[in-house]
């Protein structure tokens, strides 16, 4: 019988090297190519996909949840998770719903109450996280129900309605027949990118989250970059809460239910790490403009919500997948 022949180590060691770069490459171009692909189907598949009136109306319902993605990548990327993020939409909502009353506060109290609820609720998560040591987990989940259990104190369990037009703008105006929430969109996108991309800040966040011990060893301030993501994930999940409620025109206590998820799934499908470390404010935005894009298609072909959330969930975890391939090639 004819022996089988073995590989030489030079050849397994060239195919490993390959196998390694080609899953390299599907990290970093793997989104985009996936997004014009989807795009493409769906413009061959429906005529209306490619409006322009459906692309605006993608972009500006895409803008609630990739401001929410923003943030939580800030987060993943020093190795932590925020489930708050929904309850913290609904409890800064109702917030600035309060002060948004005609003929009795200008415009800026509730933009300022509503973020300063953000802002606390961001500081409680990162401070019991740092202090406490309790995985972050756990207290976001202990944070959502507080938070959603304010939103319905502070509203008495009713929507808050009555609001002033200056405050409807923010959510449903526009400028230069652009909607305004897609400007404050690319405004915040910019100030995200750079604070991740050229400031110590976000060197630090990568430290953080790709090597803890090393980065404290190192003289990082761990406990206040701890501190300051979460932070930056309240205060931006406030700005959603306030542009979800201005569109609306109502402060609603059961308001960004399961946002958290749709947030997380936009950074880890863009290609921020779940083990922290790496990520990009780019990819969560071609993340979360592809979870519009797919939602946005399945409904022009009339999909039931149904199968929608079952695509989706398969989608998520693809991205997983790939984002594992990606942590092992690294390491090895």
């Amino acid at each position: 019988m004819k022996s089988m022949k073995q590989p030489s180590p030079s050849l397994l060691h060239r195919a490993s090297h390959a196998y390694k770069t080609r899953i390299r490459s599907l990290g970093v171009f793997g989104i985009l190519f996936a997004f014009v692909v989807i795009c493409v189907a769906l413009a061959l598949s429906t005529p209306r996909f490619l409006t322009v009136s459906n692309l605006t109306i993608i972009v500006t319902q895409v803008s609630i949840n990739a401001l929410l993605a923003f943030g939580v990548t800030f987060v993943i990327i020093t190795g932590g998770i925020d489930l708050s993020l929904g309850s913290i939409v609904a409890v800064t909502g109702v917030v600035a719903a309060l002060f948004a009353h005609p003929d009795t506060y200008p415009l800026v109290v509730p933009l300022f109450m509503a973020l300063g609820a953000g802002f606390l609720i961001g500081g409680l998560n990162g401070l019991v996280i740092t202090r406490s040591k309790v995985p972050p987990f756990i207290v976001t989940l202990g944070t959502m129900t507080i938070g959603r259990g304010l939103a319905l104190i502070l509203s008495k369990g009713r929507p808050v309605s009555n609001l002033s037009d200056s405050f409807n703008f923010i959510g449903g105006g526009q400028i230069f027949g652009i909607p305004f929430p897609i400007i404050i969109l690319f405004v915040i996108f910019g100030l995200c990118s750079l604070l991740l991309r050229k400031t110590i800040w976000g060197r630090y966040m990568y430290a953080v989250g790709g090597n803890e011990q090393a980065a404290r060893a190192s003289g990082i301030p761990v406990e206040k970059i701890k501190m300051l993501v979460y932070i930056l994930s309240g205060i931006l999940a406030g700005l959603a809460g306030i542009i979800l409620t201005s569109r609306i025109t109502t402060g609603q206590p059961n308001a960004g239910q399961g946002f958290e998820l749709d947030a997380i799934a936009a950074a880890i499908i863009g290609g921020t790490s779940t083990s922290g470390g790496s990520g990009t404010m780019t990819g969560t935005l071609i993340g979360a403009l592809l979870i519009g894009v797919i939602s946005n298609g399945l409904d022009l072909l009339n999909v039931t919500s149904y199968y929608q959330e079952v695509v989706m969930g398969v989608i998520i975890i693809g991205a997983v997948v790939l984002d594992g391939l990606n942590s092992k090639a690294h390491l090895s």
